[in-house]
């Protein structure tokens, strides 16, 4: 792992007069996996965006095996062995793999008809290099998400890639299907591909990477090995300073003679959700952990009125309700930060004051007419208390880092002055630094009296933030643990195993 085989050089890109990058430097050996991290908003992205041609830089180099290379488009870097498996999936489901494996790159036999033979051969050599059970002629719509992941990755393999680039690659995954990838990765550098891994997950950084190079605000922070830099060190570094007790649990106090503001008995809904039973306190914060599958973003989803509730009740206050869409469940003080806020919680053409006012349109109208200037304040307000980074509240918001789209989510149902508010998945694919502050503003609602439902699969924030945890497995709540009684993560992760 002696030869460098990338070196970005003095790289500086800027955006509209706004410098994004500053003189940033980036070496990578062959066959190393390289961790890249930084904040949201770091310069990750469009380091890797003008490695792969998306972006043109405006000054420094870029070197490849030693020559010196231009890249105008993705397909120049492509043809030097550079590709990049992006966070949201590019398959076609109604694809096999195999076609899917080689769109627009199709073998052709005479007369310029598709050689689906070879395809498909060369699609099965492919899959059996990289030690996984697939057919080449499944349909990827039949096949499980960590398969689309593989798929993904033999995509990119078929273009002769010697340098791989992963952003979040296991954000999808189960922990069976991760350790599937692991093992891939793993395969690949032994092969001498090289491989750059953009994660916000501290442990799988630790787990699979050799070195790591931080970015912060555009600039060169730090570039170490693994074995030489400790998970403090690192946060540190990301975050520019110390993350204190933002992700440590902190016992809150239990308020006498609470009332439960929300209860769910029996709900059914769909295959995944069978006899689901629980209670949300007013001022808690109630977690839900289970593995991949075991229906808890599906029950958030009936509770909201999503999906269609097949059996069971709902009570909020103290009294049943019949809610059949989201708009029901917003008037009856519901909010739900969905699993894929770009796609579900997000108008992402639109801008920050538009999508944060949607929800309270009614409050902050006055005839049918939208009092503007009473919005832009309370907008401006909400921006400013969740340290959102924009340059103002018009600014669309599909320009804003993964974090701050997340915080605009939550700002929506504050402005709305949600009572019930269901989180799922809010701290994922988000940076440290912005997990640290969500969990915060998390406890700041619920210390104002609320109530906060939340579903997620990183069990390092679920611990810091929640008072109790729900185990699900199988559509059913299997059991409820207070905080206090949980000594660490394994304790949670054995009782969503455990059979019921």
């Amino acid at each position: 792992m002696n030869h460098t085989i990338l070196r970005m050089k003095e790289i500086e890109k800027a955006f509209n007069g706004i410098t994004v990058l500053d003189k940033v430097n980036f070496e990578v050996k062959t066959g190393e996996v390289h961790a890249l991290m930084g904040g949201n908003g770091a310069g990750k992205s469009t380091l890797m965006k003008i490695l792969t041609g998306v972006y043109q830089l405006d000054e420094g180099s870029i070197e490849i095996d030693g020559e010196y290379q231009q890249f105008s488009n993705p397909s120049d870097a492509e043809k030097v062995g550079v590709s990049m498996i992006f966070q949201e999936f590019s398959l076609i489901p109604k694809l096999t793999v195999a076609q899917n494996i080689y769109l627009h790159y199709e073998p052709r036999k005479a007369f310029g008809m598709i050689n689906d033979k070879k395809m498909v051969s060369d699609s099965r050599k492919i899959i059996a290099d990289m030690g996984i059970s697939i057919s080449p002629n499944d349909l990827v719509e039949n096949i499980s998400l960590g398969y689309w992941q593989m798929t993904e990755i033999a995509k990119a393999l078929s273009k002769n890639t010697k340098i791989l680039i992963m952003d979040e690659p296991t954000s999808t995954l189960t922990k069976s299907e991760t350790k599937t990838l692991f093992s891939i990765i793993r395969r690949l550098k032994e092969s001498g591909i090289t491989i750059i891994y953009i994660s916000h997950r501290m442990d799988e950084i630790f787990e699979v990477c050799d070195r790591i190079t931080v970015l912060r605000n555009g600039t060169n922070v730090i570039t170490a090995s693994c074995a030489d830099i400790t998970m403090e060190a690192l946060i540190n570094n990301i975050v520019g300073g110390s993350m204190g007790q933002s992700l440590k649990w902190i016992e809150r106090p239990i308020k006498e003679n609470r009332k439960p503001i929300l209860e769910v008995k029996h709900l059914q809904s769909g295959s995944r959700v069978k006899d689901v039973s629980f209670t949300l306190y007013e001022g808690e914060i109630l977690g839900m952990a289970g593995l991949m599958g075991s229906g808890r973003s599906e029950t958030v989803r009936a509770v909201f009125g999503v999906d269609a509730i097949s059996g069971g009740e709902v009570h909020v206050r103290g009294s049943k309700k019949l809610i059949f869409s989201p708009k029901e469940a917003i008037q009856e003080g519901l909010g739900l930060v969905p699993e894929d806020r770009r796609s579900q919680g997000l108008v992402l053409e639109h801008s920050v004051k538009e999508n944060t006012i949607l929800p309270s349109l009614g409050a902050l109208s006055r005839r049918q007419i939208i009092q503007n200037s009473q919005a832009d304040e309370k907008v401006e307000a909400l921006v400013k208390k969740l340290k959102v980074k924009t340059d103002d509240i018009h600014k669309t918001v599909s320009l804003l880092s993964g974090g701050n789209q997340q915080k605009l989510v939550l700002a929506k149902w504050l402005l709305n002055d949600t009572d019930i508010l269901i989180l799922d998945e809010p701290t994922s694919g988000v940076d440290i630094g912005a997990k640290a502050e969500i969990v915060e503003i998390i406890r700041e609602i619920a210390d104002s009296g609320k109530a906060v439902l939340v579903v997620s699969s990183e069990m390092t924030e679920l611990l810091a933030m929640s008072d109790r945890i729900l185990i699900m497995k199988d559509g059913e709540i299997t059991s409820s643990i207070d905080r206090k009684e949980i000594k660490g993560e394994e304790e949670v992760e054995r009782a969503i195993q455990v059979e019921k």
